[in-house]
């Protein structure tokens, strides 16, 4: 596919996936990860059960990650790459058993492939679940509520079990907003009890249903770059194009279009790719065993060339896109508050001169630091916190805007996630 086949409209709402775009409003929302504590439903999320004697060997060969130590009731981040060491996909991985595992995530489909593909001893197993996020500073407070003290004790990436509204729940203790918090899993037939008892039991501390339009401002605030947001996935070149016929053919219509937007250009798909080290994931690839991508992924990590940070951008520069809008003239783009909900990869070219230097994506507004942000794939020389660059926003061929920007640390929020939950 030529990028541009994918300078197109997505149909439909993005934001619908995770309830309604809107529940309070989306200030209000997006503040509760710093006040109190949200519940949040990513029950759109594939997942399947992997069972069988190779299925770390499965996993190994085709994630960055190692799996020499894997606990049970251990979760990891696994990224998949195709054999240039670029991302096609990552998801949350839960050892449930010697010879069993939880994928959440696209990679269900790649994994599927490998597995229809191998010769690996291994079934996999569709499920349907509910998958919730509760998090916030007081996120402890109503767990602690409804399940009792226990719940404190569970570790990081670790998962405990304990019972709501009278049904068996998982709970991993992770924290996506990058704040303390858990997902809560279980069967979709104990979802909707679930989700009310959590609710309820939330009133008293404040807690807020999180609607789609302020749900991804967590992941710029926090650094958690995103499939079709932050990077296209690596499946566009002509050796997958077998498994991007079959991914295409399994996907729900809200999430089977690829499509971008921005000023930024090439001729080239590959270029909205990126690997686990542009995406800040570098810490997780392990050289002891063998995996696809591994070859690329050793010469990167020994020497990368871009890094992933926060762009801060000037506020008279984007009040003036908005101004743009009551003068005569075509005016700039829009830009959409707190961020795009139609879900493209916005990407956008960041420059120091007429010298592109990174990308920008997952542009968004955030009310709690009163800042227009985005991420930004930067090259290395040009990383230094404080440095100053341009971004362009607005289509090729379109009226665009030069904006100010400055170079800051990802994630922008301080990180929360791994506070001691009995200290909370």
């Amino acid at each position: 596919m030529k990028p541009i086949e994918m300078r197109k409209t997505p149909e439909g709402y993005f934001t619908t996936r995770w309830g309604l775009a809107e529940y309070t409003d989306w200030i209000d929302e997006s503040m509760s990860w710093k006040d109190n504590c949200y519940i949040g439903d990513w029950s759109f999320l594939w997942q399947r059960r992997y069972k069988g004697t190779d299925v770390l060997k499965l996993f190994s060969d085709f994630s960055v990650n190692s799996f020499a130590k894997f606990d049970i009731n251990q979760s990891k981040h696994v990224t998949h790459t195709n054999r240039r060491g670029k991302v096609i996909a990552e998801g949350i991985l839960t050892r449930l058993a010697d010879d069993e595992v939880r994928l959440f995530g696209r990679g269900t489909f790649w994994i599927d492939y490998q597995l229809k593909h191998g010769a690996y001893q291994v079934e996999s197993i569709a499920e349907e679940g509910y998958n919730f996020q509760v998090a916030g500073p007081k996120a402890a407070a109503v767990m602690e509520k409804l399940v009792g003290e226990a719940i404190r004790d569970i570790k990081f990436m670790r998962n405990g079990d304990c019972v709501i509204a009278g049904r068996p729940v998982v709970a991993l203790r992770q924290g996506m907003s990058g704040e303390p918090g858990w997902e809560l899993q279980g069967p979709s037939d104990d979802a909707q009890a679930v989700y009310d008892a959590v609710v309820e039991a939330g009133a008293e501390f404040g807690i807020r249903k999180l609607g789609g339009r302020a749900a991804f401002i967590n992941h710029l605030e926090a650094c958690f770059p995103t499939i079709v947001t932050d990077y296209l996935p690596a499946i566009f070149d002509e050796e997958l194009k077998d498994y991007l016929a079959d991914f295409k053919a399994g996907l729900p219509a809200f999430a089977s279009t690829f499509n971008i937007a921005g000023s930024f250009e090439s001729d080239s798909v590959a270029d909205w790719y990126r690997s686990p080290v542009e995406l800040g994931w570098g810490k997780n690839i392990k050289f002891d065993h063998d995996f696809l991508g591994r070859k690329a992924l050793e010469t990167e990590v020994a020497q990368p060339t871009r890094v992933i940070r926060t762009l801060v951008w000037n506020a008279d520069d984007v009040v003036d896109i908005y101004a743009s809008l009551f003068r005569s003239g075509e005016p700039y783009h829009f830009i959409e508050m707190p961020r795009d909900q139609r879900g493209f990869m916005y990407a956008d070219s960041v420059r120091i001169g007429d010298k592109e230097v990174g990308v920008s994506t997952s542009r968004g507004y955030s009310y709690y630091f009163r800042q227009m942000l985005s991420l930004c794939v930067i090259d290395v020389d040009h990383a230094e916190i404080g440095s100053q660059v341009t971004v362009i926003w607005g289509e090729p061929g379109h009226a665009q805007k030069t904006v100010r920007a400055t170079v800051a640390a990802a994630p922008y929020k301080t990180d929360n996630r791994r506070v001691d939950m009995h200290a909370v």
